[in-house]
């Protein structure tokens, strides 16, 4: 007995070491390992130094990628991965395991919140009654305005249910190039598309299991903007290219081509009309095209390159921003489609910056009425009341000043947040977080960030219900966030 147990100790001990001896073999024949070491060196430095340094960071690289390989089997993402190398000392003793839960079916799933959670819930030490004073005194003035940087925020409290988050829903992060602007469809909580710098354009299913529909290739440079027809049948961008293409969604196909003159820089269909397509260029020109035919229908000039726009919800005004910082009014016909401006409000700042994001919403507790959002590259993010009877003149109520931005980085709306208490704004940022602004709180605007991007973050999406989020970044991902249930 002593002696077959000799044996079998003997002969795992053979078939480790011939292991052993084939990955060494396997390790020593990979042409990256000889491709690093064998490289060039400098006429004037040491080449045993050159040689030795090459093959320990080869070996750091290829034990990254393990490391990544073994994270991703168990079911988590790149981001669990950089947190767990970026972990403090002492993270064993200050770690609370979090509730156990269930991975979506992509894999790509973040669980919800522990103490190294990727959202961090955040609240001011301003209460609720200190809240509610502070409604009653905006209601006497007509504006404020206050700075903040991107990072400043106030204490970390408790979770408020109107802007917390259970974590990441799904990635996608097949795009290698920058995702310059995300939107999800028309009155839609699943569809999901977003164009990037390479021209291409994809349109995303983000309910279970999330997945990709489309992929559309036919620009040639650069997606500006897009947008989705009212039944998210067919899609209509914007290009550096000088293109407007059509999109038929089901088949994938690009089914017609407007050719400009200059780069075209933002688009938006007839929220009432779809036949009508307005579209902002770089050559200072908003022009509305016939959906069905391609053709012209109406062109106007402005004082400079117009490089965002949004409809009111009767299609009766088109409002838009140019690259000097300025934001214009302009009445619409919706029988004919031809354009006129009413009103312009001019930037007060010295240095004038492009809009990025020129957003309407129907009504607002602050304003009482209909607001426009419109955010500058500089990071100055206005917030105005719009007089509808008056061919949409605009009325600032207040103000945010931003950290400036180097890209071109969008912001949003957050309506059914902003319904349950405060006025709430979801800005990117360089730093790659997401930030959650509350413009009733002029003190400590910032209300939350959300941690997951490794680059900075350029677009942000809410779909129809609010319940999800989407991000995108300089890196090509795509982020779709789950908002906490709220009751």
């Amino acid at each position: 007995m002593a002696e077959d147990q000799a044996m079998e100790k003997i002969s795992s001990e053979d078939e480790d070491d011939k292991n052993r001896k084939k990955k060494k073999e396997d390790y020593l024949s990979d042409p990256e390992f000889f491709s690093c070491v064998l490289q060039p060196s400098p006429a004037d430095s040491d080449p045993e130094y050159i040689g030795i340094r090459r093959l320990l960071l080869h070996r750091k690289a290829q034990s990254g990628v393990v490391l990544r390989k073994d994270w991703r089997c168990n079911g988590k993402g790149y981001v669990g991965y950089r947190n767990y190398i970026n972990r403090s000392r002492n993270w064993e003793s200050m770690h609370v395991p979090s509730h156990s839960s269930t991975p979506g079916q992509s894999g790509r799933w973040i669980s919800s919140p522990a103490p190294f959670s990727l959202s961090f819930e955040v609240d001011s030490l301003t209460s609720s009654r200190e809240l509610r004073s502070g409604n009653q005194a905006l209601s006497h003035r007509l504006s404020f305005s206050t700075n903040a940087s991107d990072s400043d925020r106030p204490y970390i409290k408790r979770a408020e249910p109107a802007y917390s988050f259970v974590g990441m829903h799904c990635i996608f992060d097949q795009c290698k190039a920058m995702v310059t602007v995300v939107k999800f469809g028309h009155m839609s909580s699943d569809i999901l598309a977003y164009g990037a710098s390479d021209g291409t354009l994809t349109v995303c299913n983000v309910s279970e299991p999330p997945s990709i529909i489309k992929q559309l290739i036919g620009h040639s440079k650069d997606v500006t903007d897009f947008d989705f027809t009212s039944s998210n049948q067919y899609i209509a961008s914007s290009s550096m290219d000088k293109t407007v293409r059509i999109w038929e969604i089901s088949k994938g196909l690009c089914i017609r081509v407007m050719y400009g003159v200059t780069s075209q820089l933002c688009i938006r269909f007839h929220p009432v009309n779809n036949n009508f397509l307005s579209v902002g260029n770089a050559n200072k020109e908003i022009t509305v095209f016939n959906f069905s035919t391609g053709r012209v229908i109406c062109k106007t000039v402005f004082d400079n390159e117009v490089t965002a726009m949004d409809h009111d919800h009767t299609g009766q005004l088109i409002f838009c921003g140019d690259a000097q910082g300025s934001v214009y009014s302009v009445s619409m016909d919706s029988r004919t489609g031809s354009l006129s401006r009413t009103h312009t409000h001019r930037s007060g700042n010295k240095h004038k910056s492009p809009v990025s994001t020129m957003q309407y919403r129907t009504f607002s507790l602050l304003a009482r009425g209909p607001v426009l959002l419109a955010f500058t590259r500089d990071g100055n993010l206005s917030f105005f009341s719009v007089a509808l009877e008056v061919q949409g003149y605009l009325t600032i109520r207040c103000s945010l000043q931003l950290s400036s931005r180097l890209h071109s980085i969008r912001a949003s709306f957050c309506p059914l947040l902003s319904l349950e208490k405060g006025e709430y704004i979801v800005v990117g940022s360089e730093d790659a977080n997401v930030y959650f602004y509350d413009l009733t709180r002029p003190r400590h605007p910032c209300v939350n960030k959300l941690q997951g991007h490794g680059y900075p973050v350029i677009g942000v999406a809410w779909n129809h219900g609010e319940n999800f989020l989407a991000s995108s970044d300089f890196g090509g991902t795509v982020i779709v966030w789950k908002r906490a249930k709220t009751g």
